[in-house]
């Protein structure tokens, strides 16, 4: 996820936090898990992985309206003014994301939450195997869902390869290392400003088992509680 590198005069601060870390770093070889399982053809594997991100995508989208400040959709989802003072130089200072890397890091988890979706509700082509909630929809719908589970995996491929580019023109091109501040968490902030303040541990772990609980449930068919007839 893009951010500012750590290249410029200052003092070192904790900018990412470890939540956001893991969860950059454990997407990576997820969704090559999933793809492997994908072609592969199996669909067992493949669901339970599928599973697991979504319990990932629950997280990292409450952790953006509860979190760490940097971590939150508020401090790097921008308009289009300040898109034009990034472009234009007049705000080159950003924590977190830049207004261009936010937008992208909105798309790529929204592409995530529509995949994943699709999967849950998709069969295979046979209609053989089939998502968790495929018992939820009709025959048609599941197939619909399978096909666009396939389409918006390109347009995630197509999001991936842009983001490698933007990392690799920021640092030839400006001279600033995104990548390693997502390793480490910490990266260089001119003197006089603050460090972001992060996320209280309570939030985190009512997010974290918020977040497991319903992947489970959604894991094991969303099953309701039966209603007792009186």
């Amino acid at each position: 996820m893009t951010a500012e590198g750590e290249s410029a005069p200052g003092r070192a601060v904790r900018v990412w936090d470890l939540p956001v870390r893991l969860f950059h770093w454990t997407l990576v070889p997820l969704l090559l898990a999933m793809w492997w399982t994908g072609e592969e053809r199996d669909i067992e594997t493949h669901s339970r992985l599928g599973v697991i991100l979504v319990g990932l995508l629950l997280f990292r989208l409450l952790w953006g309206l509860f979190g760490s400040e940097t971590a939150r959709f508020a401090q790097f989802v921008k308009g289009p003014a300040a898109i034009r003072a990034y472009l234009a130089g007049t705000r080159p200072h950003h924590l977190g994301h830049n207004p261009l890397g936010g937008w992208s890091v909105l798309v790529i988890l929204l592409l995530l939450v529509a995949q994943v979706t699709c999967g849950l509700f998709a069969h295979d082509v046979d209609g053989m195997e089939s998502g968790p909630l495929s018992h939820l929809v009709s025959y048609d719908t599941a197939d619909l869902a399978r096909e666009w589970h396939h389409r918006i995996f390109t347009a995630i491929l197509a999001m991936a390869a842009l983001h490698i580019l933007a990392i690799c023109w920021y640092l030839v091109g400006r001279g600033e290392d995104l990548l390693m501040p997502m390793v480490t968490g910490r990266k260089r902030v001119p003197e006089g400003v603050e460090a972001p303040r992060p996320g209280a541990p309570l939030t985190l772990a009512l997010v974290a088992v918020l977040s497991a609980g319903i992947a489970w449930w959604i894991g094991t068919g969303a099953p309701l509680p039966a209603l007792g007839t009186g």
